[in-house]
C-alpha cells in the first residue's frame, strides 16, 4: 500500500526529485551567503579600494578585470548581490503582509468591504507601475532603504487579487463552518484556519516577487533612481555605456550575468513550487 504524505511532506518530496530545481535553491541559497557576508563586512568591504590600473582586462590577478578607477569589478559584482538580494527579501517582506491581509479580509467578509478594498487597489493598479515607482523615489531621499520602501508599497497588488479569489472559495467550505459552530471567532478562522490552505500560493507569489524585485532594482539605478554611493548591478550597467564604446565589456558582461543567473534560479524555482505546492498533484509522480 502505497504511503500516504501531507501536502507540504509531498511536496518536498517532488521538489527534491527535481534536480534543476534543487540546483536553482542553492544558487539562491549562496547568493543570499554572499549577502550576508557582505552585510556583515566579510566579503568586499574595500571594493571602493583601488587594486590596480584602471580598465585592466580580466586575468588572473582580476578575473572580472577593473574599471576606469582601478577598482576590482568583481567585487563590485559581490557588493551589487548584497544590494539586490536586500532589496528583493524587503520588499517582499513588505508586499506580502499588505496583500496577504487585504486579499483574506476582501474575500472573508465580502459585501462592502470586500467592494472598498476591490475598489482601492484597482484604483492603485490602474496608476502606471514604472511611473508610481519613478515618482516616489524622486520625492524620497534616494538610497536602498527607499528602494525597498518603493518596490514593497508597489507590488502588493497581484498577491491581494490571487488570495482574496482563494479565501472566497474557501470561505464557506465544511472545515470553516465546523469552525464556526465550534464557536471561532473571525481571526481565528481567517488566520488559524483559512490562510494555511492557501499560504502555498503565497510562497510561490514570493518567489516570482523576488526576481521581480531584483529587475525593478537594477532598472531604476541603471536610470539614476536607485542605491547611491554603492555598486549595484543597474549601475554598474550604466557605467559601462562608456566602456563598451573602446571594447571594455567586463563590468557589463560581470552584472548582467549576475543578474541573468539569480532571476532564472528564481524563475525555475517559482515554477518548480508551484507544481510541487499544487494539491491536484498531491501524490502523483513528477
Amino acid at each position: 500500500m502505497e504511503k500516504e504524505y501531507s501536502l507540504w511532506a509531498d511536496a518536498f518530496r517532488r521538489l527534491a526529485k527535481n534536480k534543476i530545481a534543487l540546483v536553482s535553491l542553492v544558487i539562491v541559497i549562496v547568493y543570499a551567503a554572499i549577502a550576508l557576508l557582505v552585510t556583515f563586512g566579510l566579503l568586499a568591504d574595500d571594493w571602493a579600494q583601488e587594486v590596480g590600473p584602471a580598465n585592466v582586462a580580466p586575468a588572473a590577478d582580476y578575473l572580472l578585470g577593473t574599471d576606469f578607477l582601478g577598482r576590482d569589478v568583481l567585487k563590485k559584482v559581490i557588493y551589487g548581490t548584497q544590494v539586490a538580494m536586500t532589496v528583493g527579501f524587503f520588499s517582499c517582506a513588505i508586499a506580502i503582509p499588505i496583500g496577504v491581509t487585504l486579499g483574506a479580509i476582501a474575500g472573508y467578509f465580502g459585501g462592502i468591504v470586500d467592494d472598498a478594498i476591490v475598489w482601492f487597489y484597482t484604483t492603485f493598479a490602474s496608476i502606471p507601475y514604472l511611473m508610481m515607482i519613478i515618482a516616489i523615489a524622486y520625492v524620497m531621499e534616494r538610497g536602498l532603504k527607499t528602494m525597498c520602501i518603493v518596490l514593497g508599497v508597489t507590488s502588493w497588488v497581484g498577491l491581494c487579487r490571487l488570495v482574496r479569489g482563494e479565501v472566497i472559495k474557501h470561505r464557506n467550505r465544511d472545515y470553516v463552518q465546523a469552525v464556526t459552530a465550534l464557536g471561532g471567532g473571525h481571526s481565528k478562522k481567517i488566520f488559524t484556519h483559512i490562510l494555511p490552505n492557501v499560504f502555498h500560493l503565497v510562497i510561490i507569489n514570493a518567489s516570482l516577487r523576488f526576481q521581480s524585485a531584483i529587475k525593478s532594482e537594477v532598472i531604476l539605478s541603471y536610470l539614476g533612481l536607485g542605491v547611491q554611493n554603492v555598486p549595484s548591478w543597474g549601475k554598474m550597467i550604466d557605467d559601462a555605456k562608456q566602456d563598451l564604446m573602446q571594447d571594455r565589456w567586463w563590468q557589463l558582461v560581470g552584472a548582467s550575468f549576475a543578474m541573468f543567473l539569480i532571476v532564472l534560479a528564481l524563475n525555475i524555482l517559482g515554477d518548480a513550487l508551484r507544481d510541487a505546492l499544487d494539491p491536484k498533484l498531491k501524490g502523483q509522480e513528477s
